[in-house]
């Protein structure tokens, strides 16, 4: 490692790296030999100093460091993306360091885990399942190639030819994303959405004309990016689902409406958008999130984290005062797993934090048990015990 990228690499763990900085990075973190360079200085550096019981004198470092022990957040602006997501797992193994020998060594129970079989559980990767209008189904993923008469997948996106119809007729695809998965559409006005895990979007295979170009979140959450109503002779864009409807002129925006959870949540990020439900119209800005609770029929505008919203199509969890309950549905719909709590008082202990998406369950779960006392778990094939 250079001593030039070297010097960017501290600055950037001190949230002092500026946006020069920050291209150079992403530009070498692009060569996949300098992603595990990057991975490997910042945990042998670490892992050097915590089993000598010192740290290196140089100011920078020992600053990060004690950011580290104080449970600080990481990094997460907008532009850092590309380079957070790199970092994320590295972060979190200084913090199992760090949690294993303040926690684990003082714990007065056993926390080793029992495990019977993982061999089933693995991290999410790109497949759904798409149902074209006459009803058929097709499986799409990795390895796998098909094409329609305006649609093309290599099995790990699918991507629809641009097209718009003078005619009235309009056909209806649905992509249902399973636990365990994840996937990019392009539709064929140009606009660009990921489906998360469990998630299902119905929209058509063109859109009509001059006229406003709608699809469906049936469930599950999406990120769009939207094409901009000036390219398609000022047709707006509407977003529906069963309690609200989003209109945009062309924006990036997530919305999170999955099944069995009470609150919607859609989250701007740039532009802007105006939700309609409990017939009322808010306009959210950038950086605002709408928070609808169907149950009791509220809405509550508030001013978030954008990248702890929408981290998870940049390969990246990230959790800020998380219950583990949430973050366990979270991690569940990932890994295509059951998570039994043992001990309901488990489930409201907070965690901060981000994690990466490539990492396996066992790692995930010795992570918060690493950052936690008196806690265990087991694995039996797809099912998770929490104690």
């Amino acid at each position: 490692m250079n001593e030039n990228i070297e010097n960017k690499l501290v600055k950037y763990l001190l949230n002092t790296a500026n946006i020069d900085d920050l291209e150079v990075l992403t530009q070498w973190l692009k060569d996949k030999n300098n992603k595990q360079i990057f991975k490997n200085y910042i945990r042998t550096n670490y892992a050097i100093d915590i089993n000598m019981n010192e740290f290196n004198t140089e100011n920078a470092k020992k600053e990060y460091l004690q950011k580290i022990r104080q449970d600080k957040k990481v990094v997460h602006k907008l532009k850092r993306y590309k380079v957070l997501k790199y970092a994320a797992a590295a972060v979190l193994v200084f913090g199992l360091g760090y949690f294993f020998r303040s926690n684990i060594l003082n714990s007065p129970i056993d926390t080793t885990p029992i495990i019977v079989n993982t061999n089933t559980i693995i991290p999410g990767t790109d497949k759904a399942t798409l149902t074209l209008s006459d009803g058929s189904q097709i499986a799409l993923e990795k390895g796998t190639s098909f094409q329609t008469q305006n649609a093309n997948s290599n099995g790990e996106e699918i991507v629809y030819e641009v097209e718009e119809r003078n005619s009235s007729e309009v056909t209806y695809n649905y992509l249902t994303i399973p636990r365990g998965g994840q996937f990019f559409v392009k539709l064929s006005d140009g606009t660009q959405v990921w489906l998360n895990s469990e998630s299902q979007l119905k929209y058509p295979t063109s859109f009509i004309k001059g006229e406003t170009r709608q699809v469906e979140l049936v469930y599950g959450e999406a990120y769009f990016d939207v094409s901009p109503s000036s390219n398609h002779q000022g047709a707006k864009f509407k977003v529906y689902n069963a309690a609200q409807e989003v209109e945009v002129l062309g924006t990036e925006f997530n919305i999170k409406a999955y099944k069995g959870e009470q609150n919607i949540y859609t989250t701007l990020v740039e532009g802007q958008v105006a939700v309609n439900a409990l017939n009322k119209i808010k306009i959210l800005a950038p950086n605002e999130q709408l928070s609808l609770n169907q149950a009791k029929n509220t809405m509550v505008s508030s001013t978030v984290d954008v990248y702890r919203v929408i981290s998870w199509k940049e390969g990246v969890f990230s959790f800020k005062n998380k219950p583990l309950k949430d973050m366990m549905e979270v991690l569940s719909r990932w890994y295509d797993v059951k998570v039994i709590f043992n001990n309901e008082s488990l489930e409201v202990i907070t965690f901060n934090g981000s994690l990466d998406k490539k990492l396996s369950i066992e790692e995930i779960l010795d992570i918060i048990i690493g950052s936690t006392n008196n806690m265990s778990y087991e694995i039996n094939n797809k099912t998770i015990l929490l104690k």
